[in-house]
């Protein structure tokens, strides 16, 4: 069975100028909607405080629930439906980290089920304290950092033998970066900074690979922020080990394209360069599509039947599927392109 046939010869090099105009629009609507915000919504894990799941056994309305809690000193920030509505399911979350005893847990249902008529049952109790949520936020933007930096290190060694330049450089970034956390740098602003430093390594150092994929690396991740920042999701851990597997599913699509052009490099190098570039892109163009749909369909599955406590991770890794799958064809590869043009 042929999904595409061979010989196709789509120009998506071509169109290049529209997918950057399409690309820097979605990344400026991400960094406006974050400035509007101030910031990602923050779940528990990284805000800290105290979250309930509770379930009662018929409908409920969240403003009964807040009336009732309103005669507890918890700080209650939100309460939100959770799962299908059938279930009759809340998450409220409190600002405060307070210990939910036997007796708390009893006196809130008792609270509840006097507020709002229904039984109620407290299912779940989280709490985290305000010092350990903000490690966890650093530790996750520096995992995410790492795994960018070790990724071209990765493609610089694999396409262009230039192991230990990439090394020297990823071992001073990652020593400057341990100097300034000893000094109180904030984190947020530090990766921001050492991120365009990479860039800038990269092109004078001459890592095109490399920096085609943290380009289109930098790009899905953005964009998939930015889309949980516009429909008001939280960023909790689930999220961060989505994003990652985002990287990593991403870098792989990448690859692929990135080895038939190399392959393409030599059998055709009387051609153009950006002629090579796109029947690169065409001949892996199937594998591409067939390997995201099946991820979709796995991921659809999960999203749709997976329950409340998955349902952001399985949407996290939709978007970052099919941003990825878009950068691999129109970001990775043109930006090899522009890097050959701009040292002409």
């Amino acid at each position: 069975m042929q999904f595409i046939k061979p010989g196709i010869n789509i120009n998506f090099i071509g169109r290049k100028n529209i997918a950057f105009i399409l690309s820097g629009a979605m990344i400026l609507i991400t960094f406006f909607s974050l400035a509007l915000r101030g910031g990602p919504k923050y779940g528990i894990d990284f805000a800290g405080g105290t979250l309930i799941q509770v379930k009662f056994n018929a409908a409920t309305k969240i403003g009964d629930i807040k009336s009732g809690l309103g005669k507890m000193d918890m700080r209650i920030s939100s309460v939100q439906q959770f799962g299908d509505r059938k279930d009759f399911e809340f998450l409220i979350r409190a600002d405060i980290s307070s210990e939910i005893t036997e007796d708390i847990s009893l006196k809130i249902e008792e609270i509840l089920e006097a507020a709002t008529g229904n039984k109620a049952e407290i299912r779940r109790v989280e709490m985290v304290g305000p010092q350990v949520g903000k490690d966890l936020r650093e530790k996750a933007l520096l995992a995410m950092f790492f795994a960018l930096l070790f990724i071209t290190i990765y493609i610089s060694w694999r396409f262009e033998l230039k192991l230990f330049i990439s090394g020297a450089m990823a071992g001073g970034l990652m020593l400057s970066i341990y100097v300034l956390t000893l000094f109180d740098v904030s984190i947020p602003f530090l990766m921001a900074a050492a991120l365009v430093v990479t860039l800038i390594l990269f092109w004078v150092l001459e890592l095109k690979y490399a920096m085609g994929a943290i380009v289109a690396l930098i790009h899905d991740v953005t964009i998939t922020v930015g889309i949980f920042s516009i429909l008001d999701k939280e960023f909790t851990l689930p999220i961060i080990a989505a994003l990652l597997t985002i990287i990593g599913y991403s870098l792989n699509d990448t690859i692929i394209v990135f080895d038939r052009i190399r392959e393409n490099l030599r059998k055709y190098h009387k051609e153009g360069l950006d002629s090579i570039l796109n029947k690169s892109v065409n001949e892996t163009l199937s594998r591409t599509i067939l390997t995201s749909l099946t991820t979709l369909i796995v991921l659809a599955c999960l999203f749709i039947l997976g329950g409340g406590i998955i349902h952001d991770f399985a949407f996290a890794m939709i978007v970052g599927v099919g941003v990825g799958t878009y950068s691999s064809i129109f970001v990775a590869s043109p930006i090899l392109l522009a890097w050959h043009k701009g040292l002409k």
